[in-house]
């Protein structure tokens, strides 16, 4: 980092007045941590960075190589303004860095950083536009409850919508954090919303997503409302996904267009896709990383669970929406927005790009809905089904090796711990159902 640079950073750190910085990274479950420092500290943060014990964060290291140090990325500095006053508090995101000054393997930005780098050996960078779906719950007694906040429909207005109000504080707080917001609606749920930022850069775009989370908890909690991003809360209501619009572009153009191509869609667009849905199935271990993910990749609530891909069809893995030109791109729809969006984002890209480096074509494109077919119409027209657990979609991932060289050995190790502990506690656990469905009839 230049010594201007940091000047220019600390002249307007002390500008906006800023008491405290909070240093804020993301451990392998996509959960923001944060250091918080006194202003004073500012200067030394930004040239050498902030030591911190990496041992008690998940999928961080062992107790006796725990020394870690927080880096500054100048460009991601922001207010936070629900903590504004006569004093400010900024934050930034981190890169980590081991003791002896190399990027930490494990850190979930180093992940994506990496994939992207990789493209741009060929010239692209991997743009990504997410759409967060999230719900408004009561609190009770200081706990978040199921108990809907309002009875809106899709794109319903108040007075249904009790919970626009604090939908609308969300979107100024995030306006405010430099986000260009797009759209913001009430979702097909009861107390369901989505609210939809500008595309970017899958680096920027992955921590605006931890941002984004982050900003709604902390609004709905100030106005005694939780902001779930859980993928599926309730039973037999739609459950919460986080589509994911993405694109590559080269020399400042959307590779994905050819206005001469059928449906204008290019062969890097195509091989884009046929990689994407090689290694959907390993994808899936990080697009749906919870045990309740996979109760949202059923069919009948709009969430694929089908390998496939449709030039319209919302049944459809990965749907092309229908702007071409520079707005052309292809929707990846199984991730929800439990996912750790570094990790999300750098599969996609690392599948992606396989498929244009190996001209992979995708099979043809399905135009009927799929949740509709036969198994034996599903199987004549090759398509696969996505993994049912997150058990099954842990072994997809081991099975793939481009996947898991994308990771690294110590992501891969990290993630295999988790999900396997993950299972084996709700494997084992007895569950209300059981006791509602059998303990009265044996």
């Amino acid at each position: 980092m230049s010594r201007d640079a940091t000047s220019a950073m600390l002249e307007r750190i002390e500008q906006d007045n800023v008491r405290f910085l909070r240093l804020q990274f993301t451990d392998l479950l996509g959960m923001p941590k944060n250091v918080a420092i006194p202003v004073k500290q500012a200067e030394k943060a930004l040239t050498s960075g902030i030591g911190f014990d990496g041992s008690s964060i998940e999928g961080f290291v062992r107790i006796e190589e725990s020394d870690m140090v927080l880096k500054p990325d100048l460009s991601t500095y922001t207010l936070l303004p629900w903590r504004s006053g006569e004093y400010a508090e900024a934050r930034f995101v981190c890169d980590v860095y081991k003791a002896s000054g190399s990027p930490f393997e494990g850190d979930p930005r180093y992940v994506l950083r990496r994939a992207m780098e990789d493209a741009a050996k060929d010239g692209y960078v991997f743009n990504t536009g997410p759409e967060l779906e999230f719900f408004l719950f009561r609190m009770h007694e200081g706990r978040p409850t199921t108990q809907f906040q309002d009875v809106g429909g899709y794109f319903d207005l108040a007075p249904t919508d009790l919970a626009e109000d604090v939908r609308r504080e969300i979107i100024l707080a995030l306006t405010e954090m430099g986000f260009e917001i797009e759209a913001s609606h009430h979702e097909v749920a009861e107390s369901q919303h989505e609210i939809d930022f500008k595309y970017s850069d899958a680096l920027h775009t992955a921590d605006n997503v931890i941002s984004f989370k982050f900003a709604a908890k902390t609004i709905a909690l100030m106005r005694g409302l939780h902001a779930s991003f859980m993928a599926k809360p309730i039973y037999g209501i739609c459950g919460s996904g986080m589509h994911t619009n993405c694109s590559l572009a080269k020399d400042g153009k959307n590779a994905f267009y050819d206005p001469d191509a059928p449906l204008q869609l290019s062969k890097t667009c195509m091989h884009f896709i046929g990689g994407l849905l090689r290694h959907a199935k390993a994808i899936t271990r990080v697009a749906n990383p919870t045990v309740n993910s996979y109760k949202r990749l059923v069919p009948g609530y709009e969430a694929p669970c089908y390998v496939s891909w449709s030039a319209g069809n919302r049944s459809a893995l990965v749907r092309v929406p229908s702007p071409r030109g520079n707005s052309t791109r292809v929707e990846f729809r199984s991730p929800d927005p439990t996912c750790n969006p570094y990790l999300a984002f750098a599969a996609m890209l690392t599948a992606g790009m396989e498929g244009v480096r190996e001209k992979i074509e995708p099979p043809t494109g399905v135009d009927t809905n799929v949740y509709h077919m036969s198994i034996e119409e599903r199987k004549g027209a090759g398509i696969e089904t996505l993994p049912g657990d997150l058990y099954e979609a842990n072994q997809a991932l081991l099975a793939d090796d481009l996947i898991c060289r994308a990771f690294g050995p110590h992501v891969v190790e990290a993630l295999t711990s988790v999900a396997e502990a993950e299972w084996e506690a709700y494997r084992t656990t007895v569950h209300p159902w059981e006791l509602d469905r059998y303990l009265a009839t044996y």
